[in-house]
């Protein structure tokens, strides 16, 4: 049986994907999670999947951003035993971080997918919109978990791909809305 690959993250009801931290990641209107009213309930997805991931997946500009934070974070301390994989052609191997736990560099899109044949459970991709859209594209991608966000932002990164393709369907597994207008939605990928 593969291993499911789940992408998971914070997404503005327009589809952009892009900064929702702060400004410093690059999008002029960045910080769009911040600004919405924090209710525990709405981010207990997170949790839920502490539970369920067994290694995780980022592309070459997340893993940057991301390892040099959650290496040393509390609040990310679950992840750093579990396997990490980077996707890219151009990250070297002495640019890994040392001390996160194992860590893994994928050339190819023909590499993840011969990761998700091997034994072990699910898989779970942080940001890394472009490498979601490439992977999605390939069909490669099993699950859809987001937290949708009450609010516009135009412009930005967005994690499903803009091109003609064929028609995907998508099943809703679970969805619930909450009192700060923040949806969660999970879809599983029909093939």
């Amino acid at each position: 049986m593969a291993r499911e690959l789940v992408w998971t993250g914070f997404m503005s009801l327009d589809g952009v994907v892009d900064s929702p931290g702060g400004v410093e990641e690059g999008h002029p209107g960045g910080g769009w999670v911040l600004s919405t009213e924090f209710l525990p309930e709405a981010f207990a997805l997170k949790g839920e999947e502490l539970e369920e991931t067994t290694a995780l997946m980022f592309g070459r500009r997340s893993y940057e951003a991301f390892a040099p934070v959650w290496a040393g974070s509390e609040d990310h301390a679950a992840y750093k035993d579990l396997p990490k994989y980077v996707v890219s052609s151009s990250l070297d191997e002495d640019a890994l971080i040392d001390g996160w736990g194992p860590l893994q560099i994928l050339r190819s899109v023909e590499d993840v997918a011969a990761l998700k044949q091997g034994d072990g459970g699910a898989i779970f991709i942080h940001g890394s919109a472009e490498l979601a859209r490439t992977l999605a594209d390939a069909a490669l991608i099993d699950r859809y978990n987001l937290l949708v966000f009450p609010v516009l932002l135009g412009a930005g990164k967005r994690l499903f791909s803009a091109e003609d393709r064929q028609r995907q369907q998508l099943h809703l597994r679970e969805s619930e809305a909450y009192a700060n207008g923040v949806m969660k939605s999970i879809y599983d990928v029909i093939r």
